[in-house]
């Protein structure tokens, strides 16, 4: 398929699609709060949403506040969150945050995207899921692996880089949409648009999918690993 050359209609198209397919798309990792949004979002780096939750499950009965998390010594923190890797560098985010949010939010999670970056292990992208899932502010749009991958493929971005790949998205998709999309384009590369062999034949975008980078011989509906970006 050519190159879509009007890439805010073209957004609107794959927009609609994704309705149809994914309507009512939303975060998958399980939280009450504002705080253990983040600290999940925080552990799901590198790791698939159904390993955060099994982990969470217990440590978010462990572990009630940030002044808990800030306590918590280094080793003991690691060892309750090793299965979701990376687990050394997590739980120095995961603490540090909550020292910051102890000590300078009033254990509170801050609303703006300005300062949620402020927190030691909070990029655009956990800023992005935390502010849009739990306060229902459209900051931006989370980009993560899938919707790097996706969002080149369908056409919507030329870009590479997670940042500028997030501002051409911000273009061409309505700010009412931003947080539904994210998620709806986190869906589609988790059950649809695999990494190694996306299930083109049973895509609903597939009609207007230029399909950059799909190999020949690759569109049989293979599943990769879910992994979400970090």
């Amino acid at each position: 398929m050519t190159q879509p050359t009007d890439r805010r209609a073209h957004a609107e198209r794959v927009i609609q699609g994704l309705k149809r397919a994914y309507p009512d798309a939303h975060c998958e990792l399980n939280f009450t709060s504002p705080f253990e949004l983040l600290v999940a979002t925080i552990l799901s780096a590198q790791c698939t949403d159904e390993r955060v939750n099994q982990v969470t499950a217990d440590l978010f009965r462990r572990y009630r506040s940030p002044a808990d998390y800030a306590r918590a010594p280094q080793e003991v923190l690691e060892q309750e969150i090793h299965s979701t890797g990376f687990f050394r560098q997590k739980a120095r985010s995961i603490r540090g945050m909550a020292d910051a949010l102890h000590n300078r939010f009033a254990d509170t999670v801050p609303r703006s995207i300005d300062e949620m970056v402020q927190l030691p292990g909070v990029a655009r992208k956990t800023a992005n899921v935390v502010l849009g899932s739990a306060y229902g502010i459209p900051s931006g749009i989370v980009v993560d692996t899938h919707v790097l991958r996706v969002s080149y493929r369908l056409a919507l971005t030329d870009q590479k880089q997670p940042e500028k790949v997030e501002q051409d998205l911000m273009d061409v998709v309505p700010k009412d949409e931003w947080i539904w999309f994210s998620h709806a384009m986190i869906w589609h590369g988790r059950r649809v648009c695999f990494a190694r062999a996306p299930n083109c034949g049973g895509c609903v975008l597939n009609d207007i999918c230029p399909k950059r980078g799909v190999g020949v011989g690759l569109q049989s509906g293979g599943r990769s690993r879910s992994r979400r970006g970090g």
